[in-house]
């Protein structure tokens, strides 16, 4: 369902702390900035701003990323902006490599990307390029570590490819950023869930403080740890979807969060976090949605506010549609997540209309 605003319902956003952005007309849909912004409520953060890019086709980062970004701006005082992969008709579509509104890096201090095999015109890249160039923080989850796909497509960011054989950035920019490319699957995926330890020595590393009982819905990935990953925390694949299933034995555990830095052309260092889970049902977890809070802290160098018992719950009614290929809520523009209290996602309807015979 499309949500309509009119000028009282629009003053009651602004007044609330929520920027509304303007509708694209339908003939520029696809290239005009439609995004979704939180205003901060708290100073804790000190107004840092946040930008989210979601775009992958299966795990519904579409869903992950707005539902945190509330959290984010509602409790811990984050100016954050949320951008959405769309269609021609300027609905969000999973996976699309359209990706409106990426100028707002050029004011960003962090970016947390959630996006699969993007292929993005050139025009949207080069603010992703320009960000990387200054050294920016960056945070990835999931699939992000194979975020860009061009294949054989003509573009002056073809080195980012998660297979890119560029001379000085082999892998792309999973490798290079993120510190990992695509690996490859560890377990079978939608039907083993993961729990996810702390590695004792690093318990007080301040990403982890008040962070317990992780178990998220995603298979494993593969991961290969690579000298300057500081690993944080290690993934056991389960035999079920349910958080006291028995470990996988033929699976050991398998690291699947951890930071690094990395240097833009400028050379400026970014801190830079990267974990292989994230999808719209795994940021249910009390202890995943905690660590991601604490990572964006650390990201953006205020790793001193980080409380243990920070506020952390979800900012209006969060319930994830379980992540497929494909299974993204129809219909959906970007402002219906306009506030903090509609739904996320808009709807649960996930499968493609019928067409007419």
């Amino acid at each position: 369902m499309i949500r309509c605003f009119n000028l009282i319902q629009i003053a009651l956003l602004v007044a609330s702390g929520v920027v509304v952005a303007a509708e694209p007309t339908p003939s520029s849909a696809n290239t005009a900035a439609n995004p979704v912004k939180y205003k901060a409520t708290k100073s804790l953060a000190k107004g840092k701003h946040l930008v989210f890019i979601a775009s992958d086709h299966e795990y519904r980062g579409e869903e992950t990323l707005p539902a945190m970004a509330r959290i984010l701006a509602k409790h811990h005082g984050f100016d954050c902006t949320v951008l959405f992969g769309l269609d021609e008709n300027g609905e969000v579509k999973a996976g699309e490599s359209n990706i409106p509104g990426l100028e707002a890096l050029e004011s960003a201090d962090a970016m947390i990307m959630f996006t699969r095999f993007q292929a993005l015109p050139d025009e949207q890249m080069k603010h992703v390029d320009a960000y990387l160039k200054r050294g920016g923080p960056v945070m990835g989850l999931r699939t992000s570590t194979h975020g860009f796909k061009y294949g054989n497509k003509e573009s002056a960011f073809s080195k980012y490819d998660f297979q890119a054989k560029t001379e000085g950035y082999e892998k792309g920019f999973g490798h290079q950023v993120l510190g990992q490319t695509w690996v490859g699957h560890y377990g079978r995926n939608h039907q083993q869930s993961t729990r996810i330890t702390i590695i004792p020595d690093k318990a007080n590393h301040p990403i982890l403080a008040g962070v317990k009982d992780i178990h998220v819905q995603c298979g494993g990935y593969n991961a290969v740890p690579q000298d300057d990953w500081n690993i944080l925390t290690m993934a056991q694949p389960l035999m079920s979807m349910k958080p006291d299933g028995e470990p996988d034995a033929s699976k050991p555990p398998m690291a699947s969060e951890w930071t690094r830095e990395y240097t833009g052309a400028s050379g400026k260092k970014g801190r830079v976090f990267t974990s292989l889970y994230g999808a719209s049902e795994d940021i249910v977890n009390d202890g995943y949605r905690r660590m991601i809070v604490n990572a964006t802290y650390w990201l953006v160098g205020l790793e001193g506010k980080i409380v243990a018992d920070s506020t952390i719950d979800f900012v209006g009614t969060y319930q994830p549609n379980t992540f497929r290929g494909g299974g993204y809520a129809r219909g959906v523009k970007p402002e219906v997540y306009l506030g903090f209290e509609s739904p996320i996602p808009a709807n649960n309807v996930t499968s493609e209309p019928k067409k007419r015979k």
